[in-house]
């Protein structure tokens, strides 16, 4: 690692991790402290009472309390772009612990059958459910976004413009195995920094470790630890010219684990 690289690497934003599995919090929080990250989206199942999840909640929050690492409750489903009693339901109950410091929704409407029959109703609709969660808890909602959401008209405006005007940051799925060039981490997620800076909320890039058998190139699963670390670097050097930038989130953490050296 060069000598700029280095310094970039201290003052660029911590790292953040997506945590769908019930791994045992100790190891997340060794893996996490070993990886900088600083802050960990934290599955919380829909049917919390009865999911049996919340002491390992707990524990992990104590550990995370411990480690200087932020917990953010996270769940989503495509289903609450219309089910927005149930996504109530989840944050309510999710938030109610007083475990996390934000909510993290990962809703993808586009995955819907709707979103080919009738975009405009399912754009709205999606953007009535964050308007909703945003409104519902007073603690920041952060959400997953699609790096092309600019392209996808609004009125006069864009579905990134308007999910940015709806929430107080987002995560990008700019998931591509390169740092640089055509098609690359910076090539894809560049658009959402710029209108996250415009719009003054944060906007972190997102990098993919779990195998994508239809997508070779958005995953660092064929490529590895090694080049992953490597990339991630490369780009927090470069994304800090971006006051929007907020650092780099790794989906997720048991494919992230299991990458090769």
């Amino acid at each position: 690692m060069t000598a700029s690289a280095e310094t970039a690497r201290r003052k660029a934003p911590p790292r953040a991790m997506w945590l769908w599995d019930q791994s045992s919090p100790a190891d997340v929080v060794a893996w996490s402290m070993k990886h900088q990250v600083k802050e960990i989206f934290a599955m919380v199942p829909a049917d919390l009472a009865g999911s049996g999840s919340l002491p390992r909640l707990q524990d992990l929050k104590t550990r995370c309390d411990r480690a200087d690492i932020k917990l953010a409750a996270l769940n989503g489903d495509p289903g609450w772009t219309f089910d927005h009693a149930a996504a109530l339901a989840w944050q309510r109950a999710a938030m109610g612990t007083n475990l996390f410091y934000r909510s993290h929704v990962d809703i993808e409407p586009y995955l819907l059958n709707e979103w080919l029959t009738d975009q405009t109703t399912t754009v709205q609709a999606f953007l009535a459910v964050l308007a909703l969660l945003g409104a519902d808890d007073p603690r920041p909602l952060e959400a997953d976004v699609a790096f092309w959401y600019g392209t996808i008209p609004v009125g006069g405006s864009t579905l990134a413009d308007e999910v940015l005007a709806r929430v107080d940051a987002v995560s990008t799925m700019s998931y591509r195995d390169t740092a640089t060039g055509p098609n690359s981490m910076l090539d894809v997620g560049t658009d959402m920094l710029v209108r996250g800076q415009a719009a003054g909320k944060p906007v972190r890039l997102g990098a993919e470790t779990d195998p994508t058998p239809d997508c070779l190139h958005c995953t660092f699963y064929e490529e590895g630890e090694a080049a992953l670390e490597t990339a991630l670097t490369t780009v927090d050097e470069l994304a800090t010219v971006h006051t929007s930038f907020n650092g780099i989130a790794v989906h997720h953490y048991r494919a992230w684990t299991e990458l090769r050296p």
